[in-house]
């Protein structure tokens, strides 16, 4: 007997479709199965078999073919434990196969009977190509975003075997949650004290989307301030939020109570992670990398001095272009990757910066390590500050800071005049569209012209200092960029003393 199923299998955040093709014929009992499975795929047999069992139905004494279809496509994980236990069940006629053709099926199975969910439930969900289909029942809330109707859940193989047979209850379809609680685990931005001109960039940096580097010695509140940076952004838009939950069911990250990732997520991964961990990839699988679940959210690199040149230097074409492009031989994967990058490091490998008595680095010790960060990398950060230690009167007597809510309206508000330039923000204006909607006031280009003269930009960074001015004049509500927008953008975009031969 022959049956099949309807399934598919995740690369990259994109669900594919797989038809499980399996039959059952007279012969030696044997097993077989086709399609290039990996490793997991192929241990799916002892699984499926101890499942069988212990759900109380028979495994087939005769020879069984599985193919995955289509056998070009490399097949791995658990996900199609169940549609390989049903299609078992339908071709060895202990269910109908006609009840399986309106179906699809993904899931892992315990060897008790039990169903487990797997990572990529969103892009599994959507690219199963039938009108109903079946996932574990923990996973349903997480299949519902990838397609809100015709999501039904089970909790063991036997429930479902028992809802197709007509002999049990039918199974319960699911739908996403409609609200979710907020989340305030980044912390409230008047916790850090002492430091005005380093919450004013941070402000800045919020509002118009601009890659940040804090340098400065320990204790300064460089990693207090880029953790309650995304806390002043606006919540995601519905594409972005799609994407970033796409991007986290195929990662595997845990999601929120409801489903939908609707805050801009904030990773920080710890400065020994490896190329493929930041930019995603790998050999069995291509899976989504640090860099592409910030989508929509904030990376922060912190100790940014300690991390692999080699990775860093990944970063800058997802840091141009929005997206990573993982190429292997036989496969390849767009990843979304638009994220706000805040970085923070010490001023040396001591982190005294050459203050004098007190640094202990020598001249090549410091040279190594600044040399981590190539200029290329540098010229993408469009505000570059020195962060001090804030003075201990203003840590023990300073006045009240300003809570996040209060900055972030201010930030909303830019990020909404963005929104009627047709950019998310500020930051991803086109270079064309600068003279339109960044125009510059005769003094305000005699600054920039200046600079260029000097050596002090380069093409790159002379675009990126007219969004920060932009950004700066719509804090202040001008329409133009006046002296004092750009100036200060400049200001904000000056290499650290101790980064030093660097374009600005």
């Amino acid at each position: 007997m022959f049956a099949t199923v309807a399934s598919a299998v995740v690369e990259g955040v994109d669900g594919h479709p797989v038809s499980v093709e399996v039959h059952v014929s007279p012969g030696l009992p044997g097993y077989t199965m086709v399609g290039l499975p990996d490793a997991s795929c192929r241990e799916s047999r002892d699984r499926v078999r101890a499942a069988i069992l212990s759900s109380g139905l028979v495994w087939p004494q005769k020879r069984v073919t599985i193919n995955l279809a289509p056998s070009g496509l490399r097949k791995h994980g658990a996900s199609l434990d169940l549609p390989i236990a049903l299609g078992i069940l339908a071709a060895s006629e202990q269910i109908e196969a006609e009840r399986l053709e309106s179906f699809g099926a993904v899931g892992e199975l315990g060897l008790d009977g039990s169903l487990r969910p797997v990572n990529g439930l969103v892009c599994l969900a959507g690219a199963i190509e039938r009108p109903r289909i079946v996932v574990p029942e923990p996973g349903g809330a997480e299949a519902a975003i990838g397609r809100p109707e015709g999501v039904e859940v089970a909790a063991t193989l036997r429930q479902l075997v028992d809802a197709l047979r007509g002999d049990g209850p039918p199974l319960s379809p699911v739908r996403p949650p409609e609200r979710c609680e907020p989340d305030d685990r980044c912390g409230d931005l008047a916790d850090v004290r002492g430091q005005p001109l380093a919450r004013w960039a941070v402000e800045v940096a919020a509002a118009g989307g601009h890659h940040l580097l804090l340098v400065g010695p320990p204790g300064s509140g460089k990693t207090m301030l880029a953790s309650r940076l995304v806390g002043l952004l606006p919540d995601l838009t519905r594409a972005d939020a799609l994407a970033a939950t796409r991007v986290h069911s195929a990662a595997g990250v845990t999601l929120p109570a409801c489903g939908l990732v609707r805050r801009p997520p904030l990773r920080a991964p710890h400065h020994a992670a490896s190329l493929v961990a930041l930019v995603g990839g790998g050999t069995a699988n291509l899976r989504p990398g640090e860099i592409s679940c910030a989508h929509g959210g904030v990376l922060f690199l912190d100790e940014l001095g300690e991390f692999s040149p080699v990775a860093l230097d990944a970063l800058r074409q997802p840091l141009e272009e929005g997206v990573v492009r993982v190429t292997r031989a036989a496969r390849a994967a767009t990843l979304p990757a638009r994220f706000l990058l805040v970085a923070a490091m010490n001023p040396c490998p001591c982190g005294e910066g050459g203050t004098s008595g007190r640094c202990r680095c020598t001249e090549p010790a410091r040279a190594r390590y600044t040399r981590r960060l190539s200029g290329p990398l540098l010229d993408r950060f469009d505000i570059r500050l020195e962060v001090a230690p804030p003075a201990p009167h203003m840590l023990l007597d300073g006045p009240a800071e300003e809570p996040s809510a209060v900055v972030a309206s201010r930030v909303h508000r830019v990020r909404a005049l963005a929104a009627e330039r047709g950019v998310a923000a500020n930051a991803l204006i086109p270079p064309g569209r600068l003279d339109e909607l960044a125009p510059l006031r005769p003094e305000a280009r005699a600054v920039l012209r200046a600079a260029l003269v000097a050596g002090q930009l380069t093409g790159r960074g002379l675009a990126r200092v007219r969004t920060v001015a932009r950004t700066l004049a719509d804090l202040r509500g001008l329409d133009d960029l006046d002296e004092a927008s750009v100036s200060a953008a400049l200001s904000l975009r000056a290499v650290p003393a101790s980064v030093l031969g660097v374009p600005r």
